[in-house]
């Protein structure tokens, strides 16, 4: 896991690097380098954090 993902926390706020067409995505849970994320436009997706750095969003 890299060390912005270990940080993020339920409730943050976040975007897929490679998958704009998501849209914007809240973190439900982050247990064991297995992030769960609520996305606006795909639903729930559980992403492997050895594999995807999410991306942080503070303006949104």
């Amino acid at each position: 896991m890299s060390d912005m993902n270990s940080l993020l926390q339920p409730g943050m706020l976040v975007r897929h690097p490679t998958r704009e067409d998501w849209g914007l995505g809240q973190v439900q849970s982050n247990i064991g380098g297995r992030i769960t994320v609520n996305f606006e436009h795909v639903g729930k997706v559980v992403i492997d954090a050895a594999h995807v750095d999410l991306v942080p969003v503070f303006d949104a």
